[in-house]
């Protein structure tokens, strides 16, 4: 909001909405000091709450704070202030609660958004926790760009992503492009398992000053008809205007191929997918979808991806760098270790890389050492195979 001029019934409104977040019984206190005895004044507005049983304010409190209740003219130039194309509601900084039919609009509890409130209170803004109602976690990671090993044609399509970043606001805004590009940037990664799909995404929320949120699925998708839909809804609606960038894990799941209407399920599975569809294309942020295989996604999404990353298993090369890196600086290896021999022999991914001297680090400590045995590291690589049903 600091780039905004707000006009002074702006600043009324947007004080109103606050007013329950840091003096809650002030209207409370106004009404029983005309009101000793008890009593209502409905050109007031106001509505009660579920957990807060005092006074709430609403579009009619505004609208008489501003214009009392007779003057017409005042009141429909303050309900511009709740229209959809005010920044607003926009932006989801302000807005009347959804009323029942037949009701008026302005009667809807006045809402200010949660973050803005605790920006106005405390001058800052903290990360959402995961929750029922919010399914997302935040990923943050200590490591650094040379920490994740890729190969040259992936490295050189995430820098495209990090560019689209930094230089969206310009393209769009500066060079006047929003006419004939949709807002925001979809991407895919896929590939195997482990092979640093989810690093990658948080490591460009990082170096980008972005924070990145993996979007727990499983708690979206509902068995009730329309759930799900409106799960998704209330989703990309507390993500617009954050510059915030999606994270859809397994993104398969649910972004899958529609299948042939066979009977009810289908055809709202089959809804779903478009609804999903529609709010990616109009998310205005950086959305990522994340598949082990990019034919398991609908073909649909596909050609709607500005761009699709392929993270595939690691070359000989790539693994010894990853073994290289991995092994922390306090330990020794022993002799009769050839990394260079284990990365051409074994393939393995960096997150069994991980595993693997994670389980001989624990080892040596037990045995009191720093040395990395080939014991221990044999074993802790025949585990990894073990745990994938693959044979060594």
């Amino acid at each position: 909001m600091q780039h905004k001029r707000l006009s002074v019934d702006e600043f009324v409104a947007l004080l109103t909405g606050l007013v329950p977040h840091v003096q809650p019984q002030m209207f409370d206190e106004v009404m029983q000091e005309f009101f000793p005895n008890g009593g209502d004044f409905p050109a007031l507005g106001g509505v009660k709450g579920t957990n807060y049983r005092g006074f709430l304010p609403t579009g009619d409190t505004v609208h008489f704070l501003l214009g009392g209740s007779t003057d017409m003219d005042r009141r429909l130039e303050v309900q511009r202030i709740f229209g959809s194309g005010h920044a607003f509601a926009k932006e989801r900084i302000l807005y009347l609660e959804e009323v029942k039919p037949g009701e008026p609009i302005a009667s809807g509890r006045l809402i200010l958004d949660p973050e803005y409130a605790e920006l106005f209170t405390f001058g800052y803004v903290t990360s959402p926790r995961l929750s029922s109602s919010f399914p997302e976690q935040r990923l943050q990671t200590e490591l650094e760009w040379d920490d994740l090993v890729l190969n040259e044609q992936t490295s050189k399509q995430l820098r495209e992503v990090e560019t689209w970043i930094e230089h969206n606001d310009t393209l769009l805004y500066d060079w006047e492009m929003h006419r004939k590009l949709k807002p925001g940037f979809r991407a895919l990664f896929y590939g195997p398992p482990g092979t640093g799909k989810t690093m990658a995404a948080t490591l460009l929320g990082k170096f980008t000053g972005h924070d990145v949120y993996r979007i727990d699925l499983s708690s979206l998708v509902s068995k009730y008809i329309g759930e799900t839909e409106k799960n998704l809804s209330t989703l990309f609606e507390r993500a617009e205007n954050k510059k915030w960038i999606l994270f859809f894990d397994e993104a398969d799941a649910l972004f899958g191929k529609r299948t042939n209407v066979k009977d009810a399920h289908d055809r709202f599975a089959n809804q779903e997918v478009s609804y999903l569809l529609q709010r990616v294309e109009e998310f205005s942020g950086l959305s990522i979808l994340c598949s082990n295989f990019k034919s398991n996604m609908d073909d649909a999404f596909t050609r709607r991806f500005q761009t699709m990353v392929y993270f595939p298993m690691p070359k000989p090369e790539e693994r010894l760098m990853l073994w290289q890196k991995t092994f922390p600086p306090a330990v020794k290896l022993d002799p009769a270790i050839d990394l260079k021999q284990v990365a051409a022999k074994y393939e393995l991914t960096g997150s069994n890389i991980v595993n693997i001297v994670h389980f001989c680090c624990l080892q040596a400590l037990a045995a009191h050492t720093n040395v990395i045995s080939a014991e221990n590291l044999f074993g802790g690589i025949n585990r990894e195979f073990v745990k994938e049903n693959k044979v060594i």
